[in-house]
């Protein structure tokens, strides 16, 4: 493969490296179209069980008032337990990210942004990060993370996303972030959010790319 494309002072060496590599991204390229073909091909998964009541900043809201746009509901399950000192540092630098992308997603989805702590704990950490387009719930009393895969038999919670659609007047589930749980190559991360996350994509496209065992923090 070449292209037209020359940048100043390159050698031929970079140039031909470069066409392999564009190869390589073409190769990428189709096979996230193929994966998010499949994606979309999903069949629709089971009922929800119950009509989950969550507290919202404006007091309690069902999952049934949570489509405000269309029959699709995107639920982010944020690692902020009751128990936790501190909101996960991943989510929220994820959450930075998304929270910019929110007003462009809801044109065509809802979304939401679930925790386990109260919903008065979660705006608190809202506000120190800036946040202001995210719909943040608490999902305190009632079992949605532990149903939906966002907590651990044991309590602890786990960063996981789900799909809803409304069908024929209920609400089905069609998808989740179930790569999280696949068994991840050696020293590597599940990377099963990593599309949605800006940090990464930008890193990757450097020499250094992501380093090793580098986090973010929720302050620097």
């Amino acid at each position: 493969m070449s292209t037209a494309s020359r940048l100043p002072n390159e050698t031929s060496e970079y140039r031909a490296a470069r066409e392999r590599l564009l190869e390589a991204e073409v190769a990428l390229r189709r096979q996230m179209e193929s994966v998010a073909e499949l994606r979309r091909k999903l069949p629709l998964g089971g009922k929800v069980p119950e009509d989950y009541v969550f507290e919202g900043a404006g007091g309690p809201v069902r999952l049934s008032e949570l489509f405000t746009r269309g029959d699709t509901l995107v639920a982010y399950s944020f690692m902020y337990g009751p128990n936790m000192e501190h909101a996960c540092p991943l989510c929220t630098s994820m959450l930075d990210g998304l929270d910019g992308e929110a007003p462009h997603i809801r044109e065509h989805v809802s979304l939401v942004v679930i925790a386990k702590s109260p919903i008065a704990r979660i705006m608190e950490h809202a506000g120190r990060r800036g946040w202001s387009d995210l719909t943040l719930l608490s999902s305190h009393d009632n079992d949605y993370n532990r149903d939906y895969l966002g907590e651990a038999p044991d309590g602890s919670q786990l960063p996981m996303l789900n799909v809803f659609v409304k069908d024929d007047g209920a609400i089905r589930h069609f998808y989740a972030t179930e790569l999280l749980f696949a068994k991840n190559d050696a020293g590597k991360d599940a990377r099963h959010i990593d599309l949605l996350w800006p940090l990464w994509q930008v890193l990757d496209l450097t020499p250094g790319g992501r380093g090793t065992g580098w986090y973010p923090k929720l302050q620097y």
